[in-house]
C-alpha cells in the first residue's frame, strides 16, 4: 500500500513538472526567459522495486532545477524536467528514453536504477547518441570499450564492490561472510565479483541467490550459517528485512550492501544499529551536505532523508547546466564536455572523472554505518532520530575495463 500512495504521488507530481507548473519538482512559471526552456530529462524508477531511489534522485534533480532557475537559469533560459517512469522493467525504460528524447527533446538523461534496465537503456543512448547517468545500474556490462554517452555517477560496477568488502571483512578480523544477492543481472554479476575477489584469501565465503521478490529471507540466512560479516544487494527493501530477520534468528552479525538507502535499512529499527554498514557517495560529516540536506528536507520532508540517489540527482542537474552553459544543447557537444572535465560538487563524497568509456575515475565512496543517533539537528532527519557515522574512506578504485 504504501508504494501505491508514493507511486500515485510520483505520477501526480511527473505531471505537475512535465507541463511546466510551478513546483516543488522543477517548474516555473517565469515569463522573463530569454529563450524556450532547455528539457533536461529523468529517466528512473516512479514506481517498481526501485522506487525509493528513483524518487529520491527526482527530489534531488528538482531543488537543482529550482536554484538555477531562481538564479535566472542557464544564460537567461529556465531549465525544466522532462520525466520517464521506467517502472523498474526494461521495456518500461525503453519505452521511457524513447519518450524523453523523440518527444520531449531532452539534452540528456539521468537516474537509471536497475541494472537490467540500465542494459537496455544504454544502447539506446549510445545509438541516438544522447547523454545518459546511471544512478545505479552496477552490472559490469552496460558499458564497452565503445560507450561514449554513458557515464556512472556512484556505484561503481560489480567488479570494483567486491574488492572493498573483502577489506572490510579483514579489516575486522573475520573469517566466513555470507552474501544473498538478488536473481538478476545485478546479482549475478555481484556473485561473480564476489568470488573473483575472495578467491584466494584466507575469508571463506557462501553466497545465496534469492529471487528479486523475495521478501522472506529467512531460509537463505539459514543456509549461510554462522559469518561474520552479511552482504546484502539488491533486493529493495531487503536490507532492512534482512537486518531484521537475521536479528530474529540471533545472527549478531554487521550487514553490508551496495549503497541501500538509508531509510530502507533504518526500518529494521534497533537491529540496524551498529550493524547496517554501507558504502556512499556523501559525506554525511562535511558541512555542505548538511546544508544542502537542511534545503532538501525543508521543500521534500516526506522523503525523510537527504539519501546519496537525492544527491546524484542534484549534482546530475548541475553537470548538465553547466556543459549546456559551456557548448549549448547539442547532446554530441556536451557529452564531449563531461568527458573532458572534472566536477567536484561539496557533500560528494568525491570528484567525478570519467574514463573515455564512462567509468568514474578513482571513485572513493565513504564506508558508513548506521547508530541511534540522534542526528546532529533534528532538520537533518525526518524519518527517525538515527544517524549514519563515516567510518572509513575507500582507497580510489581502479577503472574497471570491459573485455
Amino acid at each position: 500500500m504504501r508504494f501505491r500512495l508514493v507511486a500515485a504521488v510520483a505520477a501526480v507530481a511527473s505531471l505537475v513538472a512535465a507541463v511546466g507548473g510551478s513546483s516543488a519538482f522543477g517548474g516555473s512559471n517565469a515569463t522573463a526567459a530569454k529563450g524556450p526552456p532547455i528539457k533536461i530529462g529523468v529517466l528512473t524508477s516512479l514506481t517498481g522495486n526501485f522506487a525509493p531511489w528513483g524518487i529520491q534522485f527526482r527530489a534531488g534533480a528538482a531543488m537543482a532545477v529550482n536554484e538555477i532557475n531562481r538564479k535566472g537559469g542557464v544564460k537567461g533560459r529556465l531549465l525544466n524536467l522532462s520525466f520517464g517512469d521506467d517502472q523498474s522493467t526494461p521495456n518500461g525504460g525503453i519505452d521511457a528514453f524513447r519518450k524523453l528524447t523523440q518527444q520531449d527533446k531532452v539534452v540528456s538523461t539521468g537516474g537509471v536504477v536497475a541494472s537490467n534496465v540500465g542494459l537496455a537503456t544504454a544502447r539506446l543512448a549510445e545509438q541516438a547518441k544522447v547523454p545518459l547517468f546511471l544512478l545505479r545500474a552496477g552490472d559490469d556490462t552496460i558499458l564497452t570499450t565503445q560507450s561514449r554517452y554513458t557515464f556512472r555517477m556512484c556505484l561503481p560496477p560489480a567488479q570494483e564492490d567486491g574488492p572493498p568488502i573483502l577489506d572490510f571483512a579483514q579489516a575486522r578480523g573475520v573469517k566466513s561472510v555470507g552474501a544473498i544477492v538478488a536473481d538478476y543481472a545485478w546479482g549475478h554479476a555481484f556473485k561473480t565479483a564476489l568470488e573473483d575477489a575472495f578467491k584466494g584469501s584466507d575469508v571463506k565465503l557462501n553466497v545465496q541467490v534469492a529471487p528479486l521478490s523475495t521478501s522472506d529471507f529467512t531460509p537463505y540466512l539459514r543456509a549461510l550459517g554462522s559469518v561474520g560479516l552479511i552482504v546484502a544487494t539488491g533486493h529493495p527493501p531487503g536490507a532492512g528485512a534482512i537486518l531484521a530477520q537475521s536479528a530474529q534468528l540471533g545472527m549478531k552479525a554487521p550487514v553490508t550492501g551496495a549503497y541501500t538507502p538509508f531509510t530502507l535499512a533504518a526500518k529494521a529499527g534497533s537491529a540496524a544499529y551498529g550493524r547496517s554498514a554501507d558504502f556512499k557517495c556523501i559525506n554525511v560529516a562535511s558541512k555542505a551536505y548538511r546544508a544542502l540536506a537542511k534545503r532538501y528536507l525543508k521543500t521534500f520532508p516526506q522523503n525523510g532523508f537527504f539519501e546519496d540517489a537525492a544527491m546524484e540527482g542534484y549534482v546530475y542537474v548541475k553537470i548538465i547546466a553547466e556543459a549546456v552553459g559551456k557548448v549549448g544543447t547539442d547532446h554530441s557537444k556536451v557529452a564531449a564536455y563531461v568527458h573532458s572535465h572534472t566536477f567536484n560538487y561539496p557533500g560528494y563524497a568525491f570528484p567525478l572523472k570519467w574514463t573515455a568509456w564512462g567509468e568514474m575515475v578513482g571513485p572513493t565512496p565513504f564506508l558508513t554505518v548506521l547508530t541511534k543517533g540522534p542526528p546532529p539537528d533534528p532538520a537533518l532527519n525526518k524519518a527517525g532520530d538515527w544517524w549514519p557515522r563515516n567510518l572509513s574512506k575507500s582507497k580510489p578504485l581502479t577503472p574497471y575495463r570491459p573485455s
